[in-house]
């Protein structure tokens, strides 16, 4: 196929340096369909209610057997990558909005708006923005269907929290600001503990000997910070870019958003958050949170199982702190089903894809309490799916009921933005820049953005 030629050269010798081996396979090898689809995803904890869903659509289409193929997030891209320069893609894939740019431009995705028009295909059906993240840059394609959507919020130690003198409905009325940090930053103060046993908001706290911190984190955020930094950012009336998806003109340099990350870093200076060097050390924040080193986490609503099965201690969550606009906020992002362009059964896979996307596997998906499908009426019957596990689900889906979701930042060149941002973001949160100098990462973001593409 003369597409796939325009993927990356590097791509194509791992295409022949790495097997399959890695890959979990959920089915039999064979099969006495007429045709067989191959489909990849990256979650284990999806594949029993897209195993229950396969099985219900091979019910009523016999004729199609459904293999699904589960990768590891790092080796799902390379191998997705390698497979694409091969032509021995999967047939159906679950998308991410940070790939599906470079997928999208690459013309590795079908444009499904001809099955979607033949089917009277209902795309009002999801939650609102999330159909327009799969659009192609043209706006004339559409190269996904949704499948979930995902907020973050503020998980928390009930114990600590109640030892520290809050209520869980206390939490939800937090507020941020970048000056002295509101009674959110009084909040973490208090649930900081120094291995003395004093709290940050005491007298002789010692900021340089912490044994549980207010706050916890895995990494400077890159330009992203979808689990560290953007929900004070985006609720500081900053956007990432000047339009999404497929945005050109970014906004690193913006005195709202470089305000709300020297707040941020100030946390780790008054020691109510880890130095960067101990949050990216290896040991994983859920662990980290769930032993109790930390006592509070922002973290994404598709972690909520995870977070109940590591927790040696009883957790909740809470939304995320009001800010300086007066709102709260939080990055919303959404996966999706794409179909390969390269694919042997188009029509098949559009049947699969679909079938994906309606009520009958989205109820399946509501019932695992894994993620909210993208579905409005199923996400409804997540909530107290997710409410069984002990979660407050709600601190997620309030960014839908009050509009307070940003939708996740789409482009085609998320790489290579990646590339210039992570070492400027680490570099200011590590103490070794000031902040000032995203203004500088910021202008080689946009000269990359503008380049002609190859």
């Amino acid at each position: 196929m003369k597409k796939a030629q325009k993927v990356a050269a590097s791509a194509a010798a791992l295409a022949m340096a790495i097997g399959l081996a890695a890959c979990s396979s959920d089915t039999p090898a064979h099969t006495d369909a007429d045709v067989t689809l191959r489909y990849w995803l990256w979650d284990s904890s999806q594949l029993p209610g897209y195993r229950q869903c396969a099985e219900n659509f091979q019910e009523d289409n016999p004729d199609i057997f459904i293999s699904l193929e589960q990768y590891g997030w790092d080796d799902y891209w390379t191998q997705l990558t390698a497979s694409m320069v091969a032509e021995n893609a999967p047939d159906v894939f679950t998308n991410h909005t940070s790939r599906f740019g470079k997928y999208g431009s690459l013309d590795q995705i079908l444009d499904v708006s001809g099955y979607i028009e033949a089917d009277g295909y209902d795309l009002d059906q999801f939650e609102d923005g999330l159909v327009d993240q799969w659009v192609s840059e043209s706006g004339t394609a559409q190269l996904g269907i949704p499948k979930d959507w995902d907020t973050v919020g503020l998980f928390y130690n009930e114990d600590m929290i109640k030892e520290a003198g809050y209520s869980p409905e206390d939490l939800w009325e937090l507020e941020w600001n970048p000056e002295d940090g509101g009674t959110y930053e009084e909040f973490l103060a208090a649930m900081t503990i120094d291995k003395n046993g004093v709290h940050g908001n005491e007298e002789g706290f010692d900021k340089n000997n912490v044994a549980t911190y207010g706050i916890g984190y895995n990494e400077a955020g890159s330009g992203y910070g979808q689990v560290q930094w953007s929900p004070y950012a985006l609720s500081n009336d900053w956007e990432y870019a000047d339009q999404n998806p497929w945005g050109r003109v970014f906004n690193y340099d913006d005195e709202n958003f470089q305000e709300a990350i020297a707040w941020w870093k100030s946390l780790i200076d008054k020691g109510y958050m880890p130095k960067l060097s101990i949050a990216s050390s290896g040991i994983g924040t859920l662990e980290s949170f769930g032993a109790g080193a930390y006592a509070t986490l922002i973290e994404g609503s598709w972690n909520m199982s995870n977070v109940a099965a590591k927790a040696a201690v009883p957790v909740d969550v809470a939304p995320t702190p009001i800010g300086p606009s007066g709102d709260r906020a939080s990055v919303m992002n959404g996966l999706a089903d794409s179909i390969w362009v390269g694919t042997e059964h188009p029509d098949e896979a559009w049947k699969w894809v679909s079938y994906m996307g309606s009520t009958e596997c989205q109820d399946i998906i509501a019932s695992e309490a894994v993620v909210f499908p993208a579905i409005s009426s199923s996400t409804e019957k997540a909530i107290p799916a997710f409410g069984e596990l002990g979660f407050d689900a709600e601190a997620f889906s309030i960014h839908l009921e009050d509009g307070t979701g940003v939708t996740s930042p789409v482009v085609d060149r998320w790489a290579q933005l990646d590339s210039i941002m992570n070492p400027a973001m680490s570099a200011v949160i590590d103490g070794q820049a000031d902040v000032s100098t995203l203004t500088n990462a910021n202008e080689q973001v946009n000269n990359m953005m503008a380049r002609d593409r190859e």
